[in-house]
């Protein structure tokens, strides 16, 4: 038996077969000519074919069940019908007589190169463009386009890591899990997983050299990979079935073990995802993200067309807390009629909030519009603010929300001069929710894309734990100077996790909010631990030297979490 070990990120218990990602599409040779092709026809075939590419992704984000995987496939076709890229490749078909191929080749690999030298998320944008490369040469040399490999029986799906585009289109009905060399915990590959309660693991080194064929167990929660699976892994697996009706029932009510309530909401980010979480049991939507009106688009969606959207999804939540956050446009999610692609660095450059900078007015029109939807339903709506780095920032976002006629305003924590200056903050909002990806990312200066950085990209960093702590520190400053309580959440995919959930609870974190589908296992841990227990494990966590230590202190006194294979 061989044993490899990765980052777990989602839990999950299988054995099946080991199927891989076929080979990418390979370079048209270089100096591809011409042969027997104008080079007016030879552009025209290119633009034909970026155009069916586009057509056929936008036609899977329309058929998505879930709105991240809609989210990647709809930025995957703008980039296949992107006009500088296509321009780029007819000028080398009619100026230098290159086949289609390989002019779109050479076009896409130096515009992936440009983007890769820049880092952070730029350096992501670049696997999304040597994607929407491999389709178009695909389609242009007659190929199969590249996609999940098709199979009649479920199976184990391994790559070096997924393009967007193909990890939004997973079929969790024959795919069992999913195991990745590279990627990080916080990746695309990572988080989509999640979404679809798939049993997964990334950052596994080896895995490639597995055999297609070969029969192994994957634990998305332990992140341990084992070839020749026996009577041990098969037990394995049937203590996790055994557990599943604990792991999927969630009565609508988060709690502790002495009382102590911790309201559990979703993270939705359309109308069918807060339908999905209403009947889930979730006590409310501690993100909404309002992307889903812009993305996609070239010009800003009317208001009237974002009263229609919002009423849509307050109208589930009826009567409940539903925390809008606004705009988060930049870095990954660039929008023509708002963000500088030219940005050197993006992820610290003008996104979110900081966008009202460069474009006043944008933002305004979206609180009327939330305004508006709030009028029309019954939910109690909170408006947050993405990318907060400053005291003064959030002052001036309250100020735009009371002119809008919202009540509740707050901002998100992302950056650590938010986390250490969360007293000030809160001066002038009400609430804070904490975003732990980008929140890991900027304290840990780690990009979350990188396999290779996943132990420091983890959320259990004793820094980032640091970080909730100092806010939640800051938000009992502001309240003891006066104004009423401050609520502390947490957003990111770290509520997902149940230890950690229980970490974050201890550190003084009100509410947790998370994908639908981990309402019923965090729930479930919860309700085993008392408040005093959850300090005293928290305190644990911090003082660990490593987000691995951490992890293992706390999950090795949560003997729930073996029980549930969680």
């Amino acid at each position: 038996m061989q044993t490899l070990t990765g980052v777990g990120v989602c839990a999950g218990r299988v054995i099946g077969e080991l199927v891989s990602m076929p080979a990418p599409v390979g370079e048209p040779a270089p100096g591809l000519a011409l042969r027997d092709e104008e080079p007016e026809a030879a552009v025209a075939r290119l633009q034909q074919a970026a155009a069916e590419v586009k057509a056929e992704l936008k036609a899977r984000a329309e058929a998505a069940t879930e709105k991240d995987a809609a989210d990647v496939l709809k930025s995957t076709a703008l980039m296949a019908g992107d006009k500088a890229l296509l321009k780029n490749a007819s000028k080398l078909i009619t100026g230098r007589g290159l086949a289609p191929e390989r002019a779109l080749w050479e076009a896409a690999s130096a515009y992936a190169d440009q983007m890769r030298a820049l880092g952070g998320y730029m350096a992501e944008r670049a696997a999304d463009i040597e994607d929407v490369r491999a389709r178009l040469v695909a389609r242009l040399q007659g190929l199969p386009m590249p996609g999940i490999p098709q199979r009649d029986t479920p199976f184990v799906l391994t790559a070096e890591d997924l393009a967007p585009a193909d990890t939004a289109t997973l079929d969790p009905e024959k795919v069992l899990a999913l195991v990745t060399s590279g990627g990080g915990p916080q990746s695309h590959t990572a988080i989509l997983a999640r979404n679809l309660g798939l049993p997964a693991i990334v950052a596994a080194r080896g895995v490639e050299a597995i055999s297609d064929g070969t029969r192994i167990f994957v634990d998305g929660a332990s992140g341990e990979v084992r070839t020749e699976p026996g009577l041990t892994e098969q037990a394995l697996v049937e203590a996790w079935l055994r557990s599943a009706e604990a792991r999927s029932a969630f009565d609508g009510h988060g709690v502790l073990a002495d009382g102590t309530e911790v309201p559990l909401y979703a993270n939705v980010g359309t109308p069918d995802d807060a339908r999905t979480a209403a009947a889930a049991g979730a006590q409310g939507v501690g993100l909404l993200r309002t992307e889903f009106c812009f993305l996609g688009r070239d010009q800003e969606p009317t208001v009237e067309e974002q009263v229609e959207q919002y009423a849509a999804i307050f109208e589930a939540f009826a009567g409940k807390k539903v925390v809008v956050r606004t705009l988060d446009a930049g870095a990954d999610k660039p929008l023509p009629f708002l963000t500088d692609t030219d940005e050197p660095n993006p992820a610290l450059g003008v996104r979110g909030y900081r966008t009202d900078r460069s474009v006043p007015g944008v933002l305004a029109r979206q609180l009327e519009a939330i305004a508006r939807a709030r009028e029309l339903t019954g939910a109690h709506v909170w408006v947050m603010a993405p990318m907060i780095s400053a005291a003064g920032e959030a002052r001036d976002f309250a100020a735009m929300v009371a002119a809008a006629g919202l009540r509740v305003p707050g901002v998100m924590v992302e950056t650590p001069s938010a986390a250490v200056t969360a007293d000030q903050i809160l001066r002038h909002v009400e609430f804070v929710s904490l975003g732990t990806n980008d929140l890991t990312q900027y304290t840990m200066a780690a990009d979350r894309m990188l396999g290779s950085l996943a132990e420091l990209n983890s959320p259990w960093q004793p820094a980032v734990l640091r970080m909730v702590g100092l806010t939640v520190e800051g938000a009992l400053r502001a309240e003891a100077a006066g104004g009423g309580r401050r609520n502390v959440g947490v957003c990111g995919e770290a509520a997902a996790d149940p230890a950690l959930a229980v970490v974050l609870v201890g550190l003084g974190v009100h509410t947790l909010s998370m994908s639908p589908r981990a309402l019923a296992a965090v729930a479930a841990v919860l309700r085993t631990v008392d408040l005093t227990t959850a300090r005293e494990l928290a305190q644990l966590a911090v003082d660990q030297s490593s987000a691995e230590d951490a992890a293992a202190a706390v999950r090795a006194q949560l003997p729930v979490l073996a029980e549930l294979g969680l």
